[in-house]
């Protein structure tokens, strides 16, 4: 079997995961401007396999606790998914394999400010032919749009790569810019992190530290207050589910592939 032809097999699996869509990118094709070296993370990696997953209608509820719950459900189905096909790599081509979530673990610390993963996944989707950038910054799927997230499986398998996406998605509309709460897409090409954190996970480390600090410097009755607020119990559910996002505009405003 040749890499055209595991290739196949590779993404016939992914289909019979469930999986949306998926690419292959050689790792030399793979670029991000701030992650890690692919090879510091997995020295003989020469494969990715970019697997994709279409937000559903969730991330419209202006509940957000049900949008929440919409991708929870798809990180957890992407995280099942991307285990058996690294297991599938290792049954079926004797291949070692490594995983990379939608999201976290990833590394925590002042200089990525929580928002730089190790294994970039957008640019992976973009090596491996499954879209290009939109305004948003976020990569925009042919048929998906901007309610696409992905997975990554490396592995040392030599897979024939599929070729990027030419056809550029996004037609400048400007509705992600115009809906961003905090104006973190104001700079075209770049997202502002902290603009963004604000609203978007209010009650991730950033509004936890600001909490336990003015917590800190309270006098014992408004303590008492403090932690029968509505804020200290959503931060103390955050703390037990991990991110919480509490604002979806630039995926679900966006008009492309809807």
């Amino acid at each position: 079997m040749d890499a055209q032809q595991q290739k196949e097999r590779v993404k016939e699996f992914a289909r019979e995961l469930g999986v949306d869509d998926v690419g292959v990118a050689a790792a030399s094709s793979y670029e991000s401007p701030r992650s890690p070296v692919l090879k510091s993370i997995f020295p003989g990696v020469a494969s990715l396999v970019v697997m994709a997953y279409k937000e559903l209608a969730t991330c419209e509820s202006e509940n957000m606790q049900i949008a929440m719950n919409g991708r929870l459900d798809l990180m957890e189905f992407s995280r099942s998914c991307n285990y058996k096909m690294a297991r599938f790599l290792d049954r079926e081509f004797g291949a070692k394999a490594m995983t990379v979530p939608i999201s976290y673990p990833l590394m925590m610390s002042r200089e990525t400010q929580g928002s730089v993963g190790d294994v970039s996944t957008r640019h992976a989707a973009l090596a491996a032919g499954l879209g290009t950038f939109g305004r948003n910054n976020l990569i925009l799927h042919p048929d998906f749009g901007s309610r696409a997230l992905f997975t990554v499986v490396m592995t040392d398998l030599a897979l024939s790569g599929d070729p990027p996406l030419t056809e550029r998605l996004c037609d400048d509309c400007n509705e992600c810019v115009e809906s961003c709460p905090g104006g973190a897409l104001d700079v075209e090409g770049r997202t502002d992190v902290m603009k963004c954190l604000k609203h978007s996970q209010p009650y991730g480390i950033g509004g936890n530290i600001r909490f336990w600090w003015k917590f800190a410097e309270s006098s014992p009755e408004e303590q008492q207050a403090m932690l029968a607020d509505e804020r200290y119990w959503r931060l103390y559910q955050a703390g037990s589910i991990g991110f919480q996002y509490f604002c979806f505009n630039c995926i679900k405003n966006c008009p492309a592939g809807s």
